[in-house]
C-alpha cells in the first residue's frame, strides 16, 4: 500500500483543498492530513481560524479522498511523521517549492501540487472583509 500525506490548516474548506486532496490521493492508496492545531496555528504561523480544530477535522473525514487525519503540532513532526506512518509520498501545495526537500533524505517522495490559481482562503476573508 502506497501511503501519502499532507499537510495543512485546511479553515474555510473550499475548492481548491477539495482538489488537493484529489490529486493527493490519486497519488497512492491511503491519505493522512496532518492537520494544524490552533495552538500551533497560531503560536508559529500567527493564524487565528475560524473553525477549531475538532470542526476542520470532522470536515476533512467527511471527505472521501482523506484516509487519517493527525495533529500536526509543530513544524519538526514532518521528519517523525514519514517514518511513523510508513509514507512513500509527501505532497503540498507548490507554494512551498523547495521547502521540504529534505524529507528525501528519509526516504519519501516528495511533490509539490499546484495550487488552484483562483481561490484560496486569504482571497476568501478578503472578500467577505469588502
Amino acid at each position: 500500500m502506497k501511503r501519502v500525506i499532507t499537510y495543512g490548516t485546511f479553515d474555510l474548506l473550499h475548492y481548491g483543498h477539495i482538489n488537493l486532496l484529489r490529486r493527493a490521493k490519486a497519488l497512492g492508496d491511503y491519505l493522512i492530513v496532518a492537520l494544524s492545531t490552533d495552538e500551533f496555528n497560531w503560536d508559529e504561523k500567527q493564524k487565528k481560524c475560524y473553525f477549531s480544530y475538532e470542526q476542520r477535522k470532522a470536515l476533512l473525514e467527511s471527505i472521501r479522498y482523506v484516509d487519517l487525519v493527525i495533529p500536526e503540532t509543530c513544524w519538526e513532526q514532518k521528519r517523525t511523521d514519514v517514518h511513523e506512518y510508513h509514507v512513500d509520498t509527501f505532497v503540498i501545495g507548490d507554494d512551498w517549492q523547495g521547502k521540504f526537500d529534505f524529507l528525501r533524505e528519509e526516504g519519501a517522495e516528495v511533490v509539490y501540487l499546484p495550487r488552484t490559481p483562483e481561490i484560496s482562503t486569504t482571497q476568501i476573508k478578503e472578500d467577505l472583509n469588502k
